[in-house]
This record gives C-alpha cells, structure tokens and sequence, in this order.
C-alpha cells in the first residue's frame, strides 16, 4: 500500500497525561499519526501501517506540544519590565502606553514578528492570544501567527470606559470595528481564529458586554478575560457593579460566561465559592498563570483545589506579567505555588504533583481547543521531540525523571522538532 505524507510514525519514549493523577512512560514507541491525529503507540509497528515513514529519534523523548491559555502579544515586546508594580500601577504606567503604540501598524508588524518567531520555536503548540483594540494591527498578528504553524485564538481588545484618553474606544467604535475585524478574519486562515476579548470588567461598559454578547451568538466565537486576579482589582469591580453578588456575575449577567461559547477566564485568585460553582457550571476554563501572580504580587491561586474539584483548567504564561513562554517553566512554577499554598495558607490542599502540572500544560488546557494534549488514539498530533542530553548525569535515570530535569532545567535549546496537528511546524537542525 502506498501511503501519503499525512501518515507517518515517530518512534522514542513517549510521555503523556490521560488524566491528572497518570503520567504514562512508553518506551521506545512508535507513535503513528493519520491525518493529523494520533492513531495509536506500539511498541512494535502494526502490521497495518507497513511501508508508512518512520522517524527514530532514538532514546529522546517525546511528549505532546504544550498549551498556554492566555497570553498577551502586544506586552512580549515590554516583558521583564514594571516587575516592582502590582496590577492596576502597571497596566497604567507600562501596559497601555506600549499598547497604543500598535495603532501605528510599521511598529506592530516589527513587535509582532519577533513574537511570532519566538513563539514559532517555543515549546507552546497552540494559545489563546490577546491583541490590542485596534483591530488592523489584531489581523496583522494573526497574518504573522498563521505562517507558523500553530494553533492559536487571537482577540481585538475591546475597552470602553476607565481607559486612558490615548487609548480607548467609544462603545460603538468598539463594537463597529470588532464586527469588521471578526468578517474579515473569520474565513481568512486555517489555524487561527477570532476570540471575543473584553479586557476585563471596570473598562468595558455595560452597553459594550451586552454588545458582545450579541456577537457571540450572531458569530459563534469563544470568548476570553481576566477574573478575580488582583484584591484592589476585585474592589474596583465591586463598587462599579454594586448589583452583582461577585466578579464573575457581572460577565454573567451580559451571557458572556460560557453560556454562548467557550470561554476562558485568567487568574482566578481570589473567586468565592460561589464564583467557583459558577464556572464549573458554565464550563468556564481556567488559566492559572503563576509565573504572573508572582511577578505582579497578584497571589497564590488554589490550583489544587480547582484541580480536584473538576474545574476545567490548563496554563498560561500571561505575557508580560509572566515573562517567559516556555511551557516547562509554567509548569514548574505551578508546581512551586502549589507548594506555597499548601506550606503557607491551607495545608489540607496538598502541591500538585508532576503529574497534576503535567496534565494542566497539555490536555487540561488542550480540553479548550478539542482533543488535544494527548497521545490517546484520536487526538491532534501536537508533539514535541526532546533532547535532554546537554542534562548530564552520572546514572541511568528513568524517563519520569528525565522529563522532571527538563521541567527544572531546561530552555527552548531541548526541542529538537515541534508538530501540530501533524504538520512539522519546527526544526532545529534545519534552523541552524
């Protein structure tokens, strides 16, 4: 049998997550993918897919391509900067001026491809992607993330009130140049598509919510926003909405939480228990940004909790109150924050394990763009082959303890290949 390109196997040791609490180790493994997606791990080649190309990477491993859910492209180019200032200081004195300067569109084309290359050769295999409010220079970042390869949804900001008078929208602008920016981007690539973004609560007047939530039924669009991140954050909320009982009802109240679409929430550090039942009931993801909530004296999220209590939750990196885009560097500083809630504020809520962290950088957020994230047999064939030889070591380790070095100890230099949904989207032999 003749086979196309689109079938083919990678053969190395395969790691990956059903669930949270199962971190799977398949050694020497042939991982076949049919049209893009998993088609099963041998340990030998079916007799079935004979004469199919085979890439044997030896004793590297492989592992799926990670998720981050909520990250901002406009603040990659200021990332490591304001480091000192909590949330609200630093949108005021760093974030929105470097914003308002995509409106010219020479500036966003240069800021953007850096942040598309960077993102190309990262460990990052699909995201979901804020833009800024103007909408030519959103279509222009998705242009950029389009030749790339990966998967990602990208969204125009939308911010209508409390917004610094150099950058911000009247209620209709807003809404007039998100209805052109979503017509002209909606059948305009394959691998990314438009995201409804409200920036978050206090900037988007009622008017504006209700206006999106047309939108997100007329278009069938997810939406994405910041929940509950910051405690003079939350004040703000509540004496802008004194009507509504907590900050997830005031998106609530508008249908913008997850009753028309999937919906994504960053943060999520100080919801009430009531906020908590309302997003599981919604099926609101969660993106736990730790790296940010440090970085922003935000706080320690009750990631375990969350965990075990079923909400559907993955990572993110949040660009730029996180700086890196590395997936093992979330993952581990996931697990580093779960170790501080548990030493530091409930000790019934034991850290998240390698597994749990694992889990949350790859199917758990992977949930919000389908079967993605694992090596189960029908889901995308997003993978990363990595080489952990420039890890010395003076035994034999086992693959679990391999893949916990990289977590701690490796940069981007360990991916040797990226693919996403079965396309090789990174090389780094044909790079050099």
């Amino acid at each position: 049998m003749k086979w196309n390109k689109d079938t083919f196997a990678l053969k190395g040791n395969l790691l990956y997550t059903p669930s949270p609490e199962k971190l799977v180790s398949l050694a020497s493994h042939y991982l076949v993918c049919e049209g893009g997606k998993v088609s099963g791990a041998f340990p030998v080649l079916p007799e079935r897919y004979k004469g199919i190309s085979v890439r044997d990477f030896g004793d590297s491993l492989i592992i799926p391509g990670f998720v981050d859910l909520h990250m901002h492209a406009p603040q990659y180019a200021m990332r490591g900067l304001g480091m000192d200032m909590e949330l609200l200081q630093w949108l005021e004195s760093f974030t929105f001026p470097e914003e308002a300067r995509y409106a010219d569109l020479l500036y966003a084309e240069k800021a953007y491809r850096i942040f598309a290359q960077d993102l190309k050769k990262s460990s990052i295999a699909r995201a979901c992607i804020f833009g800024t409010i103007h909408a030519d220079a959103t279509f222009l970042l998705m242009q950029l993330l389009e030749e790339t390869g990966i998967v990602a949804a990208v969204g125009k900001v939308n911010m209508d009130v409390n917004c610094p008078d150099y950058y911000g929208e009247s209620t209709m602008q807003s809404i007039s140049e998100t209805v052109r920016w979503i017509e002209a981007s909606q059948e305009r690539f394959q691998r990314i598509f438009p995201i409804l973004t409200p920036r978050f609560a206090p900037v988007c007047s009622s008017g504006l919510m209700g206006e999106l939530a047309g939108l997100q039924q007329k278009y069938c669009l997810p939406l994405q926003s910041h929940l509950s991140e910051n405690r003079a954050e939350g004040q703000w909320v509540q004496s802008l909405f004194p009507e509504s009982r907590f900050y997830g009802e005031v998106y609530d109240r508008f249908g913008i939480f997850g009753s028309h679409g999937p919906t994504v929430m960053a943060h999520c550090v100080y919801s009430s228990p009531d906020e908590v039942a309302l997003m599981k009931e919604r099926g609101v993801f969660i993106a736990h940004c730790p790296q940010s909530n440090v970085n922003l004296a935000s706080g320690i999220a009750p990631a375990r909790s969350y965990l075990d209590g079923g909400q559907r939750m993955g990572l993110g990196s949040d660009i730029s109150g996180g700086f890196s885009l590395s997936g093992f560097r979330a993952i581990s500083d996931a697990i580093q924050m779960s170790k501080l809630f548990w030493r530091l504020q409930d000790t019934d809520k034991k850290p998240l394990s390698l597994s749990d962290a694992f889990y949350l950088a790859t199917k758990g957020g992977g949930a919000f763009f389908g079967k993605v994230g694992s090596f189960e047999e029908g889901y995308a064939f997003d993978v990363l082959v990595l080489d952990d030889t420039f890890l010395a070591s003076p035994a034999r380790l086992d693959m679990v303890s391999r893949l916990e070095r990289l977590v701690y100890l490796a940069g981007q230099d360990c991916i040797c290949e990226k693919y996403v949904s079965g396309v090789k989207v990174w090389d780094a032999i044909e790079d050099r």
